[in-house]
C-alpha cells in the first residue's frame, strides 16, 4: 500500500519555524508600529494616533478569555491557516481604504480585525508549535523562533517603512527648498505679502510648485513701527493675515478664521479656544515655553522677532479631483529661524492660481550670521502606504499557500483530549480563581501593580517616539523623513533592544531575577533620557539621534528582561500556560495607558513630555521594590552528581 500523502505527521522543523514565526511577529508589528508611522504621515494628531493605536491592544489583553475555544473546535493547525488568510485579507483592506474619504474609521476597523486574528494566531502557533516538536525539540529551536520574530520587526519597523519613505520621496513633484541666510547686520525696512510670478515658459513646464524666493537674507533686528503700528501689532496683524487667507484659499483644511487680540501673541490660542480650563492652565504651567524662559534684560525682553513671508503656488493648473499635499519642515540650520505658519498645504484645481503664505520668525537674540534650511515634499503619502500594505497582503497569501503545504499534521493535534462544556466552563473560572489566590493577597496586589505599571513610562513613549521623529523642528520633533524614521527606529532601535534583551538573559542566568530586578528598572528609567536630550537639542545629526535611539531601546530591552522573567515566575505551579496567558493579557493592558500620551504631549509639548516620562520613571522604581522574588529564581541549577 502507498503512503497518504495527506498525513503528514513530521516535517523538518526548519521548513515551518522561521515562516511560522515571521509571519507571526509582522501582523502585530502592523498593528501596533507601523499603525503609528502611518497615521501621524497621513496628518492625524498626536493624541488621535495615540488613543486609536492604543485601543488596537485591545485583542491582546482579552485573547485568554477565548483562549479555551482555540483548543476545543477544529485543530490548532487550522486556526493558524484560517487566521493567516484573514489577516492576509485584512492587510490588503487596510491598502483598499486608506485612499477613501473614510480612511480613518475604515482602516481603524480593518486593523481591530487583524488584531483579533492577530492574537488569535497568537494562540494557535504557540499551541501548535508544542503539538508538533517533542520536548527536546521545543527548547532546540525556541531561539530560532524568537529569532525569527525579531526579524520580522526589523521588516516591519525598518524595512518597510523605509520602502513607503522611498515611495514618498520620488512618488511627488520637484521638492521645495527656501533657504535662510541670517545676518545682524542687516537693517530691515519694508514688510509686504510677495506674490509669486509665473512667466509664459514656466506655465509650459510640467507641474512644479514656484516660490516667491528660495534664498533669502535677512537681519535679526526690527523698526519701532510700521505703517503706522508697533512692530509687534503688524506682525501679529501678519500673521492673522497669512492663516486666513491660507484656510479661505483652501490651502489649509483643519484650521478656523480668527481674528485675536493685539495682546495675543501665543500661537496656540485659536487651540486653546477649544480646550478645557483644566488644559488650557495645564499648558501654561507645565508647557515647552517654562524651558525657555529668557534670561536677558528687561531691555532685551522687549525685543520683537523679525518675521519673513514666502509666498508658494503650482504653475499649472492640476488634474481634476487631484490633490497636492505640500508638507514644509525645517531640515537642517538654526531653530531660532521657526516657521510659525502651518507646513501642510493643500493645493488643487479650485487654488492653484492663488499663493499660499509661508510665515517665519526670526529670533532676536541671535548675535552671528546663520543659516537654516526649509524643505517641502508632496510625495503621495496614501500611495505609499497602500503599497506597503498590499505588499504585506501578497506576502501573506504566499505564506499561507506555503504553509498548507510545510506546516505537519501532528497526531496530537488531531486527537486531543475533547472536553464537555461544563468541564471548559469548570477549568475556566478555576484557572482565574488559582491565578488570584496563589500567593497572599498582599503579594497579588503588588505582583498586578508590577505588571500593569513596570512599563508605564515606555508605554507612553512608545506613542510618542515616532511622532517626535517624524514632527518638524518648529513643533519640536527632529524632522526626520519616513525612511529615516525607518532606519533609526525601526532597524537601529531594534538592534538595541534585540541586544539589550540578550545580555539581560545572560545576567539574569547568572545573578538570578531577584539580584537583577532593580538594576534592570533603573535601565528601564534612566535611558529615557535621552529623549529629553533630544528634545531639547534637537539635533539633526543622524549619528547623534542613531546613538541616542540605540541606548534607550538597549536600556528598555535589558530591563524588559526582568518583565517577562517576572511574568514565568507568576506562571508557575497549576495552569502554568493559562496563567502565562492571563499574565500576557496584563501585559499588553500595560501597554494601552500610552493613550493618554498624544494628549499629554499636545497639551506640553514635546520637552515637557519627555520630562513627564523620567517622572513616570519613578512608578517603574516603585512597583520593581514592592514585588517578592524568590532569590533563587532564574538561577541555573546545579546539576545532581
Amino acid at each position: 500500500m502507498g503512503k497518504d500523502k495527506t498525513k503528514v505527521t513530521k516535517r523538518n522543523p526548519w521548513a515551518w519555524i522561521p515562516t511560522l514565526y515571521f509571519a507571526q511577529g509582522l501582523p502585530y508589528v502592523a498593528v501596533m508600529t507601523i499603525s503609528v508611522i502611518m497615521y501621524k504621515r497621513l496628518g492625524m494628531s498626536n493624541t488621535d494616533i495615540a488613543l486609536y493605536t492604543g485601543w488596537l491592544g485591545l485583542p491582546w489583553v482579552i485573547k485568554p478569555f477565548w483562549s479555551p475555544f482555540v483548543d476545543i473546535i477544529r485543530t490548532k493547525r487550522w486556526w493558524v491557516l484560517i487566521m493567516q488568510w484573514v489577516i492576509a485579507i485584512a492587510l490588503a483592506g487596510i491598502a483598499f481604504t486608506i485612499p477613501t474619504a473614510w480612511w480613518v474609521q475604515l482602516t481603524f476597523a480593518v486593523f481591530m480585525l487583524m488584531g483579533f486574528a492577530s492574537a488569535t494566531h497568537d494562540i494557535a502557533a504557540d499551541g501548535f508549535y508544542m503539538l508538533a516538536l517533542t520536548e527536546h525539540e521545543q527548547s532546540l529551536y525556541v531561539g530560532i523562533r524568537s529569532t525569527f520574530y525579531r526579524i520580522a520587526t526589523v521588516m516591519g519597523q525598518g524595512i518597510l517603512v523605509i520602502i513607503a519613505g522611498l515611495i514618498e520621496m520620488n512618488s511627488g513633484l520637484k521638492p521645495v527648498e527656501v533657504s535662510f541666510d541670517v545676518n545682524p547686520k542687516i537693517a530691515q525696512s519694508e514688510y509686504a505679502l510677495p506674490t509669486v510670478n509665473i512667466t509664459d515658459s514656466l506655465s509650459n513646464h510640467e507641474i512644479q510648485f514656484v516660490t516667491s524666493a528660495s534664498n533669502i537674507s535677512i537681519g535679526v533686528s526690527t523698526p519701532e513701527t510700521v505703517q503706522n503700528q508697533s512692530f509687534a501689532d503688524f506682525a501679529q496683524l501678519m500673521l492673522d493675515s497669512v492663516n486666513n487667507m491660507n484656510i479661505i484659499n483652501g490651502f489649509n483644511t483643519t484650521g478656523e478664521v480668527v481674528n485675536r487680540s493685539k495682546n495675543v501673541t501665543d500661537v496656540s490660542a485659536n487651540k486653546e479656544k477649544q480646550w478645557s480650563a483644566f488644559r488650557v492652565w495645564l499648558s501654561q504651567t507645565f508647557g515647552d515655553h517654562i524651558w525657555g524662559k529668557k534670561t536677558e534684560t528687561s531691555d532685551d525682553e522687549n525685543k520683537d522677532n523679525n518675521i519673513a513671508i514666502v509666498a508658494v503656488r503650482l504653475n499649472k493648473k492640476p488634474e481634476a479631483r487631484k490633490d497636492y499635499i505640500l508638507n514644509v519642515s525645517q531640515k537642517e540650520g538654526d531653530t531660532g529661524i521657526k516657521l510659525v505658519s502651518d507646513g501642510r498645504l493643500v493645493f488643487n484645481e479650485n487654488n492653484w492660481e492663488k499663493p499660499a503664505y509661508l510665515y517665519y520668525t526670526i529670533d532676536h537674540k541671535i548675535k552671528d550670521s546663520v543659516t537654516a534650511k526649509f524643505a517641502g515634499s508632496s510625495g503621495n503619502i496614501p500611495l505609499a502606504w497602500a503599497i506597503v500594505f498590499v505588499v504585506l497582503s501578497l506576502f501573506f497569501f504566499a505564506v499561507v499557500l506555503y504553509h498548507t503545504w510545510a506546516l505537519p499534521k501532528p497526531v496530537t493535534d488531531a486527537n486531543q483530549e475533547k472536553k464537555t462544556a461544563r468541564q471548559i466552563f469548570s477549568e475556566f473560572v478555576d484557572t482565574f480563581k488559582t491565578f488570584f489566590t496563589k500567593f497572599p493577597l498582599w503579594q497579588t496586589v503588588a505582583a498586578i501593580l508590577f505588571m500593569l505599571f513596570y512599563r508605564f513610562p515606555e508605554a507612553q513613549l512608545t506613542k510618542i517616539i515616532q511622532p517626535f521623529l517624524l514632527d518638524p523642528i518648529n513643533a519640536g520633533g527632529l524632522s526626520l523623513s519616513t525612511g529615516e524614521v525607518g532606519l533609526v527606529y525601526g532597524t537601529v532601535g531594534i538592534i538595541g533592544l534585540t541586544i539589550g534583551g540578550i545580555i539581560g538573559g545572560i545576567v539574569a542566568a547568572k545573578g538570578g531575577l531577584k539580584k537583577w530586578l532593580q538594576p534592570m528598572a533603573w535601565s528601564m528609567s534612566l535611558t529615557c533620557l535621552t529623549f529629553i536630550y533630544l528634545a531639547f537639542t534637537q539635533h539633526q545629526d543622524l549619528l547623534t539621534i542613531n546613538i541616542c535611539v540605540f541606548i534607550e531601546q538597549f536600556g528598555y530591552g535589558f530591563g524588559f528582561t526582568a518583565y517577562m522573567l517576572y511574568l514565568i515566575y507568576y506562571s508557575e505551579g497549576k495552569y502554568k500556560t493559562a496563567h502565562y496567558a492571563i499574565c500576557t493579557g496584563f501585559m499588553a493592558l500595560s501597554m494601552m495607558t500610552g493613550m493618554i500620551a498624544g494628549w499629554i504631549q499636545e497639551t506640553v509639548g514635546y520637552r515637557s513630555f519627555f520630562v513627564w516620562t523620567m517622572i513616570c520613571c519613578a512608578i517603574t522604581i516603585i512597583v520593581a521594590m514592592i514585588v517578592k522574588v524568590d532569590p533563587k529564581f532564574g538561577l541555573k541549577k546545579n546539576e545532581d552528581k
